[in-house]
């Protein structure tokens, strides 16, 4: 059975009807404390009125106090007030109210009185000749007051309850209405159509921005969808000649004796472990575009991380007769994956002294740059084409001019991959030469001790 708090418009209706709930609860406590304040207005009037008649009498007994009260009878001073003066035989002295006067002195909230059923509330005093006093004052004030109470509460009540009710059908209408055009976009992109996007009506609403944040991860699967299509395309292709190298050395092997078979085995072997070393670049980049990786981000520092590869690449550099220099700044770190970040910075160098020639000077600088941390490395080698630069970061991607040395196309795509991981970006340098810019976030993780 369906959940009616589980739905908009239930959800809704269950809001309206504890908010009408709240509105009887109000009512109720308006009525009685409106009902006592009266009663108690009414008890208070009476027995002002007693003390007066009695502060008057003076010494001048009960006679006094009858002549008081014929007086007040006749001249009807007091609205809505009655009185009963009775001698010690039950014998009345005076007052015109029609009652039977209480044996017991004291208050009676209910006193019946007259012919036409009314009710009073009275007070009954006993003089200390024995005479007693009656004070009454109609109830009719209280009653309509309570009446005229008991027709707002009703009438504010069937207010709230419509108002309810309307608002949970507005509300369900307009947000059903809302989610079934996120509905019939998500059928869209689910027959296949991967561009369609949840639609915004520009308000800035929850519904606009859980739309933007759909429609954000909606590209981000687009993106990867496109990369591995992308992928599954580069890797058919460039896998194609060295399985097809394997292949030949194996039936060369099986065609061959002696030394010859060996050497052509020894040969697919070499192959085949390029070939590994090839999958295995393949899918460490899969993982950091997945972002799996980010579990292993630890504090660290990247000045020490750089300043120690720097050190070991010089030998290298050397060799090769290249000039390797450093601009380092600082006590700048960040939280990230070292391994990945050092796996970055060697891929750079790496680029730098496989795809230049002897002599090129090499310069690499880390420094801040507002919440990033901004990673260049430089060479004033022959750079690459201009036709090749948009292409540099995908996979198995090369320059004509880097065709003939040894790789992949893939380290530059683990550069990107692993400045997105760490909320940053990879471009080419706008410079003569060829330089890389790799900004990593670090606007979270300021001022953090290394490690």
């Amino acid at each position: 059975m369906r959940r009616p708090w589980r739905t908009t418009f239930g959800l809704t209706a269950m809001v309206s009807l504890i908010f009408a709930l709240a509105t009887v609860v109000i009512g109720v406590l308006a009525y009685a404390v409106v009902h006592e304040a009266m009663e108690v207005q009414l008890d208070h009037r009476i027995a002002t009125e007693t003390r007066a008649l009695l502060a008057r009498t003076g010494n001048g007994g009960t006679p006094r106090l009858a002549a008081l009260i014929q007086q007040r009878d006749a001249a009807h001073s007091t609205a809505s007030l009655g009185y009963i003066l009775l001698d010690p035989q039950d014998k009345r002295l005076a007052g015109a109210f029609e009652a039977q006067v209480p044996a017991t002195p004291g208050y009676v909230e209910l006193l019946p009185y007259g012919r036409d059923d009314g009710i009073a509330q009275s007070l009954t005093t006993r003089l200390p000749d024995g005479s007693r006093l009656l004070v009454a004052g109609d109830r009719q004030v209280i009653d309509e007051m309570d009446i005229t109470i008991l027709k707002l509460f009703l009438a504010a009540f069937a207010y709230m309850l419509l108002l309810a009710v309307g608002g949970a059908w507005t509300v369900g209408v307009v947000t059903q209405r809302r989610l079934r055009r996120f509905d019939d976009a998500a059928q869209v992109i689910i027959a296949g159509d991967l561009h369609q996007r949840m639609p915004l009506d520009g308000s800035g609403s929850e519904f606009d921005r859980v739309a933007e944040t759909l429609n954000h991860m909606l590209d981000r699967n687009a993106a990867l969808v496109e990369n591995l299509r992308q992928v599954s395309s580069d890797v058919a292709h460039d896998l194609r000649t060295p399985l097809t190298r394997v292949h030949n050395r194996l039936h060369e092997a099986l065609t061959r004796e002696g030394d010859e078979r060996i050497a052509a085995i020894e040969a697919a072997s070499t192959e085949s472990r390029e070939l590994l070393e090839l999958f295995a670049a393949i899918l460490r980049i899969s993982e950091v575009e997945a972002g799996t990786l980010r579990r292993d981000f630890r504090n660290l520092s990247m000045t020490d991380l750089v300043d120690h590869l720097v050190d070991s690449y010089n030998p290298d550099f050397e060799i090769s007769a290249h000039r390797l220099s450093s601009s380092v700044a600082r006590d700048l770190n960040l939280h990230g994956d070292r391994r990945l970040l050092r796996q970055l910075v060697a891929n750079l160098l790496d680029n730098a002294l496989r795809h230049t020639p002897y002599g090129t000077r090499v310069s690499i600088t880390l420094s801040p740059d507002e919440d990033f941390l901004r990673l260049c490395v430089h060479d004033d080698g022959p750079g690459v084409p201009e036709e090749d630069i948009p292409r540099l970061f995908d996979r198995f991607s090369r320059s004509e001019a880097s065709r003939s040395t040894d790789g992949h196309g893939l380290g530059l795509a683990l550069v990107a991959a692993v400045a997105r991981m760490h909320g940053g970006s990879a471009a080419i340098l706008p410079a003569s030469g060829f330089g890389i810019e790799v900004r990593l976030a670090r606007r979270y993780y300021q001022n953090i001790g290394t490690i």
